[in-house]
């Protein structure tokens, strides 16, 4: 029997959620997902292939509607699938139609029964992360005519998601606790003209902040699911 050279076959990742997870206001790197991805294809330390699914305006029902035909197309090798879910949701959720005291997107109730569901869905396809959301700035409300958002509101489902995260025992990032800790000086210039998303400074400091995340450096140090499967059949081929 010769040698077996195994195969390497880089993992498969999705990015999916809104418009943070999209990049949307930073015109210089793309977002953190597109920041991850542009490290990653570094030829001295290539990392996984990572597709951004991010829409603007999604909120957790939207996610859900679209997970499973998001991932099931996203595998790339021939009955193959993502090897990691990134998943970001609920600011959109949170927001306030046509007044500071107008009803919610998606109300409390509703948001923890359907996140939840997602984060059970998106556990049953592949390891998922959760990255959470960052403060806005009150002062630059209402977003787009008509939308509040509010600290208040953005803790509420802060907290749900963490509670549905340590339920099914995913990992989560808090980004509103770690930003509102460094002082509002610091937040408040990570945030664009809306107040709503990051600026380029603020797309740095979640991505920094991701691909630090020891739960993500654990699963970049796992072989990929085509990678085992390529391994053991270029092994049976050998005996």
């Amino acid at each position: 029997m010769g040698s077996t050279v195994r195969p390497l076959v880089p993992q498969r990742w999705i990015a999916i959620g809104d418009s943070t997870v999209y990049g949307y206001g930073d015109p210089e790197g793309g977002g953190w997902v597109e920041r991850l991805r542009r490290q990653w294809m570094r030829p001295d330390r290539p990392g996984p292939i990572l597709y951004n699914l991010g829409i603007r305006g999604d909120g957790v029902e939207q996610v859900q509607q679209r997970l499973q035909a998001e991932f099931r197309c996203r595998g790339e090798l021939r009955r193959q699938q993502p090897d990691v879910i990134l998943l970001s949701v609920g600011i959109n959720d949170s927001a306030r139609i046509g007044s500071r005291q107008g009803r919610q997107m998606c109300p409390r109730d509703r948001f923890a029964e359907a996140i939840q569901a997602l984060l059970q869905e998106a556990k049953s396809l592949a390891p998922t992360l959760v990255i959470g959301m960052v403060p806005v700035r009150e002062d630059r409300m209402p977003f787009a005519d008509c939308l509040w958002f509010n600290h208040e509101d953005q803790r509420q489902y802060t907290a749900i998601t963490q509670h549905a995260c340590e339920k099914l025992q995913l990992p989560y990032l808090d980004l509103f606790s770690r930003w509102w800790e460094r002082g509002e000086g610091w937040w408040q210039s990570c945030l664009g003209p809306d107040g709503l998303h990051p600026n380029v400074s603020g797309y740095r400091a979640i991505y920094e902040e991701v691909q630090a995340w020891e739960p993500l450096q654990q699963l970049l140090s796992q072989p990929s699911l085509a990678a085992e499967i390529a391994s053991v059949r270029t092994s049976v081929t050998h005996l």
